[in-house]
């Protein structure tokens, strides 16, 4: 390798900018405890840079800059190169624009707090003492992590430094390599197992190692072969002991602002996606646009034991309430187990979690028991036909049935809307333009603009999309050198495809998801802050309550069959299943009471499933009895 071996007992693992800097790094958490449970005397210090950077910036600046990718690259992309401040800063501007956190924040200014919290924490580590630095790379880090790495490297040429994450996928390690010479190991996928070979193989003075055999592994000088490595990952989730995030609650402790907030405790329960099983065909299910998942093979889940038991560890141990879920998607068969068990432990938390739009309102009930009060929940579209291309397995009814029951429990609904999909029509256009029409009572989805993610579904087979080429986004061209460009992979893609066609194809679906949110909120203040539509269970009657923007609420009293049949279809029903539950009303006339509450905006339908949309308004404590008799 070049470089003269020394012992080491110490490492350092680090995470850059811009993870959300109000949680700890749960891929540092759960490689430090892992490595030090596995080799005796060896200590991991887990460095999270983000968090002095948020501090050095302010938080709602830092936090603007995370939750967009292409600012979070271009901040740490004109310091990593410098010759290309003025293209990178006027992509700057573009992005930001319109953001009224940065009036008034001169890019130069930005930077420059950046640079100096870098070196400072570069300063402040003592690099010399350890025998490798380890750099956890996903979306939005890798300007950063380059950046921070070639400074170090210049600084402590002799540490090695390894790098690790779902930025390194695909058949271009080779090219990182060799582009940035300042990293000898890049390992791709889950990182324990790998990991733990590559420490222990440098420990060994050079004579006494044996070659490296994890397939995970791509070494500076290895041969072009090994450039598109295979997984290796553990079999057990069992095995991993619990994250240990006690350095980022430290540097929280010495953060020179004194600000204070209750951070957010990342627990995993699961890695990977069941949805993206196996095919028949030998190829890959999933979600078409996703490529989350690439650094796992297959779907594995701790015990609901384990999970419950880590939340009450760690909330405990760093005495805050408020946890996120890090799975892309729950085991979903030990929902029931996991948060009957959270509900337990005598805590009010505050929980965060990712679902799938057919999670059942039973198991949404038992989250919400629980504490969960925030879920992202996987929309995505409100077009049948579009998540079928989209490969979601869900319909547009499930969607909206996921977001009224979320709306009644009062779970904030953080889900995503995504527009100009490749390859969408002027049918999924209206088909979304009518649902939108039903669930502006409803909290707001937030618009996403589809963004081709390298090695998902739709980069494999563009074609199958509409799609004619497919390349590194050129926004990226701004920020890299021309031969880091050309040769190198990158996450974002960009394509060749109906591009002005789609944006003006969606235009409507834009102005309507933009007046959303005024209207949700007027209708929630004109109704005293209770759901917009909503329903109040009178035994023998129910009365109806229905706001609407710009006009007179609406009053609707429901008794006999008509409220029977409202209730029956609080999950979305067939009309054989409405007709089946009432056999004493003919079958026209239940589908004429139905077609009715549709065109009040009362209910949904689509095909020959009507789903009711009011909310029931009734105590926190009455919730599972409710569903218990509406449900079985």
């Amino acid at each position: 390798m070049g470089q003269e071996w020394r012992s080491f007992d110490r490492m350092a693992l680090v995470s850059a900018p811009w993870p959300l800097y109000s949680r700890p790094s749960i891929q540092l958490g759960a490689l430090k405890a892992y490595l030090e449970s596995r080799i005796s005397g060896l200590r991991v210090d887990s460095l999270h840079l983000y968090l002095r950077v948020a501090d050095a910036i302010g938080f709602e600046v830092y936090q603007s800059i995370s939750e967009r990718s292409w600012l979070a690259e271009l901040v740490y992309g004109a310091l990593l190169f410098p010759e290309r401040r003025d293209s990178i800063e006027r992509l700057f501007g573009r992005e930001a624009k319109g953001k009224a956190i940065f009036r008034g924040l001169r890019f130069e200014e930005l930077i420059e707090r950046v640079r100096v919290a870098t070196d400072a924490f570069i300063e402040d580590e003592a690099w010399d003492e350890l025998g490798l630095a380890g750099f956890s790379v996903c979306l939005c880090q890798l300007t950063a992590s380059l950046f921070l790495i070639k400074r170090i490297k210049a600084l402590h040429g002799g540490l090695r430094i390894v790098a690790g994450g779902s930025a390194w996928v695909g058949d271009s390690c080779a090219a990182w390599l060799k582009h940035f010479p300042e990293i000898d190991y890049i390992i791709v996928g889950e990182g324990e197992l790998p990991l733990l070979e590559l420490v222990s193989h440098l420990q060994l003075p050079p004579g006494n190692r044996l070659p490296l055999t994890s397939p995970a592994i791509v070494a500076r000088g290895a041969s072009s072969s090994s450039d598109c490595p295979a997984l290796q990952q553990l079999e057990d989730l069992g095995e991993l002991p619990m994250p240990d995030y006690d350095d980022y609650f430290k540097t929280l402790e010495r953060l020179p602002s004194g600000r204070s907030f209750f951070p957010t405790v990342p627990v995993e329960a699961s890695r990977g996606c069941w949805w993206r099983r196996p095919t028949p065909g030998g190829g890959r299910g999933g979600c078409a646009f996703c490529n989350l998942n690439l650094q796992w093979e297959g779907y594995r889940s701790k015990s609901p034991d384990r999970v419950v038991a880590e939340v009450d560890e760690l909330t405990t141990r760093h005495r805050t309430l408020v946890v996120a879920f890090t799975d892309n998607v729950l085991p979903f068969k030990d929902i029931p187990e996991i948060f009957g068990g959270l509900s337990t432990l005598g805590k009010d938390f505050h929980l965060f979690a990712e679902i799938r739009a057919a999670i059942s309102p039973e198991a949404l009930t038992a989250m919400r028991e629980a504490g969960v009060e925030e879920v992202q929940v996987g929309i995505e579209a409100l077009s049948t036909r579009l998540l079928a291309r989209m490969n979601k397995g869900s319909t547009t009814i499930q969607n909206i049935q996921t977001m009224k029951f979320c709306e009644e429990l009062s779970v904030a609904n953080r889900s995503n809307l995504i527009i100009g999909f490749p390859g969408s029509g002027e049918a999924e256009v209206a088909e979304t333009l009518n649902a939108l029409e039903f669930v502006q009572v409803y909290r707001p989805l937030r618009t996403v603009r589809f963004w081709l993610g390298l090695d998902s579904p739709v980069y494999r087979s563009p074609r199958s999309y509409g799609i004619r080429a497919v390349f590194n986004h050129p926004w990226f061209a701004a920020i890299l050198p021309d031969e880091v460009f050309r040769e190198a992979r990158l996450m974002v893609q960009g394509y060749r495809a109906d591009l002005r066609f789609q944006r003006k194809l969606w235009r409507p679906v834009v102005e309507r998801m933009e007046s959303w949110e005024a209207a949700y909120e007027t209708m929630k203040r004109a109704s005293g802050g209770k759901p917009p539509l909503s329903y109040r269970e009178g035994r023998d009657f129910l009365l109806i309550h229905q706001f609407r923007p710009g006009q007179a609420a609406l009053h609707h009293r429901m008794t006999g069959a008509s409220r029977g049949i409202y209730l029956c279809c609080r999950i979305h029903r067939s009309l054989d299943e409405v007709a089946e539950s009432f056999p004493k009303l003919s079958r026209e006339n239940i589908r004429t009471f139905l077609q009715g509450m549709v065109e009040k905006k009362l209910m949904f339908r689509e095909g020959d499933r009507f789903l009711s949309l009011a909310v029931a308004l009734r105590a926190e404590r009455g919730r599972a009895a409710h569903f218990e008799q509406h449900f079985t």
